[in-house]
């Protein structure tokens, strides 16, 4: 196995090299020599990643419920768009849900996310702000369900 030193060093200069390394190490056991210090790095990048893609996908389905719900005036010409939109988020947003941890993640940023949302719709729509309401108006139930619209 390459010590640690080196192993550190592949890192910074051969990432592909440094994973397989690592990996290798991890499969035969070979804890001593691992570069703790990178691998928690990659791992605690790898969670904030997966967390980061289930809010986008999330704000981007509520942008589009909202606008589908309430901007009534564009429905007729835009609103098959805005379905297939909503469908392309679910299927994201339904794929990585399939980890507890993310939905429970998921179901903790709905508001805090709905507000991003909220505001996106009313600048795209040019609509009101007193239109959209000020918390979120579907359950996660019904914001992940595939054949639900508002």
């Amino acid at each position: 196995m390459k010590p640690l030193k080196v192993t550190s060093l592949i890192y910074e200069q051969d990432y592909p090299e440094w994973l397989d390394i690592t990996l290798n190490q991890l499969e035969n056991r070979d804890l001593e020599n691992i570069d703790w210090e990178h691998l928690i790095e990659e791992i605690t990048a790898l969670g904030n990643e997966q967390r980061h893609k289930v809010e986008s996908y999330l704000l981007k389905l509520l942008i589009h419920l909202l606008i589908y719900d309430y901007w009534k005036s564009e429905k007729d010409r835009s609103g098959r768009g805005w379905e297939k939109e909503i469908d392309n988020f679910r299927l994201e947003l339904d794929l990585l849900l399939e980890s507890k941890v993310l939905y429970n993640h998921c179901a903790k940023v709905i508001e805090k996310i709905y507000i991003k949302a909220r505001n996106n719709a009313i600048r795209k729509s040019n609509l009101s702000p007193d239109i959209f309401p000020k918390s979120c108006p579907y359950s996660l139930t019904e914001i992940l369900d595939p054949e639900w619209l508002p």
